[in-house]
Order: structure tokens, then sequence, then C-alpha cells
């Protein structure tokens, strides 16, 4: 990646000794629970069957892989075995584990050759798999009786099908990836490069039945994380496949993103709710989408590299002075200003640990880190 163009490597380096603060504070405790939400002071913990349960560990691999400290390795290594657990000893699978799997033991292999690693990867790309349509090529989406949901949300998971087709030179994993990434093009991405959150089939036949805003405004607002995770999750695709439909897919929804910013380049929750400029901002949204428009810089011509590269900045450039807790030795998190689900009133203005972490990942990103989680 070219030298930052808008931010000091002065900047760079103080907001990621922040950083290390805030991971070290937080390995000071106990934590049986994976982190989710910071209110005021420490994060919360959910069950590490929930679908934010990598990405702590991820943080922490990420710091280890730049820094070298061994301590950072020590308390990320048992994560994914405890994970496993509930995969198999309790049955809660769910379409999310390219977000539980890929930062934590899909990392782990890349980084120290851990075949135990390798093998709990693979499980997951097996249980995603088997989460297929074939009527409407779709992954489905959560469990209970939502039998023809599909969500924007798990094009991030794609790349766990991607990463177990090269790792096993078995083209299967990709297909399916393929097929859920062509139905996105179809009916989840508009013209305009907004999305929907959830597209709802009938799973016997396939047909298309309605949109849900679910965590967004209105079935056809768009909520902001979404758009994120769009942006990011075919810029990944892209990468995977080489093939010029999902390149242009992650440009069309990165121009809408950038285009739907407010002049302090973090979002309203969603980018078409009334009155945006006074509703909350998802400080999540605008990390996720940082960190998907520095890769989709790697893999443009010069003259749009510049573009998407110079946006990435700008964001994580508001995000660090304008709401990051550098200065709050005893938040943990490092981002305020998350929006988790506002529909439900759950979890507004708060730190989220994935906003965390792709605020993270962004950071090493600009720093010349050369892994790839997702």
């Amino acid at each position: 990646m070219e030298k930052p163009t808008l931010i000091e490597s002065a900047d760079i380096e103080r907001w990621w000794k922040g950083v290390q603060s805030k991971v070290d504070l937080m390995l000071n405790q106990d934590r049986e629970l994976a982190p989710h939400v910071a209110k005021s002071g420490a994060y919360d913990g959910l069950k590490l069957d929930q679908w934010i349960s990598g990405f702590w560990p991820g943080m922490l691999w990420i710091l280890y892989d730049l820094t070298g400290e061994e301590r950072y390795k020590d308390a990320a290594w048992n994560w994914d075995v405890r994970m496993e657990r509930h995969l198999l000893e309790e049955n809660h699978f769910h379409h999310d584990v390219g977000f539980q799997y890929l930062p934590t033991s899909v990392l782990k292999y890349k980084l120290t050759g851990d075949l135990d690693g390798r093998r709990r990867g693979l499980a997951a790309a097996n249980f995603l798999a088997g989460r297929f349509n074939l009527a409407g090529q779709f992954l489905r989406a959560w469990n209970r009786d939502l039998h023809g949901w599909a969500i924007i949300d798990c094009m991030m998971n794609l790349s766990i099908l991607f990463w177990a087709s090269e790792e096993l030179e078995d083209p299967r994993f990709a297909q399916i990836a393929r097929a859920h990434a062509d139905m996105v093009l179809k009916h989840m991405i508009r013209g305009d490069g907004s999305t929907c959150h959830v597209a709802v089939f009938n799973p016997s036949s396939g047909e298309l039945l309605e949109y849900k805003g679910w965590q967004g405004y209105a079935p056809d607002s768009c909520w902001s994380r979404g758009n994120a995770w769009a942006l990011y999750g075919m810029t990944n695709t892209y990468r995977f496949t080489k093939q010029e439909k999902y390149l242009h897919a992650a440009q069309q929804v990165a121009h809408h993103f950038i285009s739907s910013l407010p002049a302090e380049m973090v979002p309203p929750w969603d980018f078409r709710v009334p009155n945006a400029d006074e509703a909350p901002r998802d400080t999540s949204a605008a990390s996720i989408a940082a960190s998907g428009l520095l890769e989709l810089a790697e893999l443009v011509r010069a003259e749009d590299a510049s573009k998407y590269r110079l946006a990435a900045e700008r964001i994580l450039l508001s995000l660090s002075e304008k709401y990051a807790s550098f200065d709050e030795p005893q938040h943990e998190g490092i981002l305020h200003g998350g929006t988790g689900h506002k529909p439900a009133e759950a979890n507004v203005n708060v730190s989220l640990i994935y906003g965390d972490y792709y605020y993270v990942e962004a950071l090493a990103k600009l720093q010349g880190w050369k892994h790839r989680v997702f």
C-alpha cells in the first residue's frame, strides 16, 4: 500500500499506541465471555457461540503479528478451542461462523501453522456450506423459523468458503460463495449502490417474497453498517475470484457509501432515516467501510485507488480525533458512537467490539500489514 496522503505517520503511531493501551487494559481482565458492548467503562460479555466472539481474539492476533509480543498470542490462543465446544457440543451453529473463525482459527493457522486451527476453520466452512439453499441460491441467515432469510452481513462470511476452497483445492466451497454473491448482486444491491438488510425467499421454490428493514430504518432504506458489509464483502469476493462483476459492485457500493457521508465522515445509523443529521451515528459502519476501502484501493487502477484510500483516511482521521477514547484510561472500548440495533433501541451510542476490531484492522493496513483476515 502507498504511504498515506492525508494522515501523518506520527498520527498513526500515536493512535496505535492508544490501541495498544486499550488492549492492554482489557488483558488485565479474566475474560471467559466475549466482549460485546462498553457503555461507560468495561466491556460486557456474551457466550462464545455469538457472532461477535471472534473480534476480541482477532485484535489480539493482529497485535501479535505486528509487534511480535508473545503476550498477545498467549491471550488469543485458546479462544477458538473454547468456541468450538459451543459449535460441537451444544450445536450452536449459524451463518456467522466466518466472523467467528476467520479472526481466530484461520488467522492462528496462517500466523503459527497450528493444524488444529486449520481443522476448526475447515469445519466452520463446512457448517456454513451446509446452510446453502439451492432453490434460492443463498446462505440462510439465523435459525428458528427464518428458513428463507438472507442478510447483507453474510457477504463477509464468504471469505471462509473461498479460503477453504483454496486450502483443500476443492471448488465446491467457492461455488457456493459465488452463488450467494450473485444472489446479492441480483436482489440486495440496488442500482444506486444502496443496499437492503434482509431479503426473504420462499425456501422451497426460491421465489423472492419481500424485503425487511430489520436493523435498518425501512425495507427501502439503507442501513449504513449493511452498506459497509456489502462494500467490504464484494471487495473480498473480487479479490478471491478476479471476476469484474464483483469489482463493479464493490465500487458501486463504495461510491454510494462515500457520497452519502456527512462532512465529518461518520455515517448516521441509516443513510435514509428522516432527519439524518440529528440521528445517532454508527462508528462501527465507518470503521468497517474504512478497512474495506483500503482493501479496494489495493485492487483497482491507481487513479481509482487514490480516491478510495483518501476516503478511508478521512474516515479514520475523524474516528481517531473525534470518537476515540484514548484520553479515557478506564474505558475499555476504543471508539465511542457505535449503534448496534437502533430499531430495537439496543446499544445506541456505545463502544462495539466489531467497530473496534475493524478500526484496528484498518490502522494495521495503514502500517503496511500484509496478512488478511476476511
